[in-house]
C-alpha cells in the first residue's frame, strides 16, 4: 500500500481561508472508502497507486470547479515493495527511535 500525501491551494477566491476545499476533498475521500489524515498542512491518503492518482486527478478537478480561478495541487507519493506500509506504521517507526 502506498501512502499519497495531497494538498490543494485555491488562489484567487478572495478570502485566505481554504478549509472548505479541505472539506471536499475529505467528502471525496471518504466516498471512495480509503483511509486518510488531515494534517495542518495536507491531507494524507493510503491506498494503490492507480487509485490514489485518480483520487488526486478527481480532488484537483473539483477544487479547479469551484470559485478558485487556479488551483495549485501538490502530492507526494511514498510507495514500497519490500514491505507493507501504512500511515500508522510509519509514524510508530519515528516514535520507536
Amino acid at each position: 500500500m502506498a501512502l499519497l500525501e495531497i494538498s490543494v491551494v485555491p488562489v484567487g477566491t478572495g478570502t485566505a481561508s481554504f478549509s472548505s476545499y479541505v472539506d471536499d476533498a475529505v467528502k471525496l475521500i471518504e466516498k471512495n472508502g480509503l483511509n486518510y489524515q488531515v494534517t495542518p498542512t495536507a491531507t494524507v491518503i493510503e491506498g494503490d497507486v492507480p487509485r490514489l492518482m485518480e483520487l488526486a486527478m478527481q480532488i484537483h478537478q473539483n477544487a479547479m470547479s469551484n470559485v478558485a480561478s487556479r488551483i495549485i495541487t501538490n502530492i507526494c507519493i511514498d510507495d514500497r515493495t519490500d514491505k507493507q506500509m501504512d500511515m500508522l506504521n510509519q509514524v510508530q517507526a519515528v516514535r520507536d527511535e
